[in-house]
């Protein structure tokens, strides 16, 4: 038996459920909806006045690299172009570290929400994912700057 790399059929457990197509799509249109757009007590993306935007820890009351990966992941895979670069652009400014001497080059893997550092150190979670949401969203939407 040849797995889905190999055979380009993926499985889809809510259809296996017996969820029709458009419920399923609905399901993750509403989902997206409220992580990014929905009531301020539901959701995590929030814009800045500088057109950026960051996924806030709800846990924590902060913005670490391992959230901001993720919605980079899920903006590239559901074709949200601006709200990936908004969340780029809030990463690269506030979390990429340029001064440290043994982390220059990293990202600041926890910062509070406005932007100010909580650490200087990375994480290799969030190092791996930004790498790899940079990856679909140069085949997707191309280079830019």
């Amino acid at each position: 038996m040849k797995g889905a790399f190999y055979t380009k059929e993926y499985r889809n457990l809510f259809a296996e459920c017996g969820y029709s197509q458009e419920e399923i799509d609905q399901k993750v249109k509403d989902a997206i909806h409220t992580v990014f757009y929905g009531p301020e007590d539901e959701r995590f993306y929030f814009v800045t006045e500088d057109d950026m935007g960051y996924f806030e820890d709800t846990g924590n009351h902060d913005v670490r690299t391992e959230g901001m990966s993720y919605a980079m992941m899920m903006c590239v895979q559901m074709n949200m172009k601006k709200e990936f670069d908004q969340v780029w652009n809030w990463v690269k400014k506030y979390m990429y570290m340029d001064e440290s001497f043994y982390n220059k080059g990293y990202f600041a893997w926890s910062c509070q929400t406005d932007g100010t550092k909580n650490a200087d150190g990375p994480a290799p979670d969030g190092e791996d994912f930004f790498a790899m949401a940079l990856f679909f969203a140069s085949h997707r939407w191309g280079d830019g700057e």
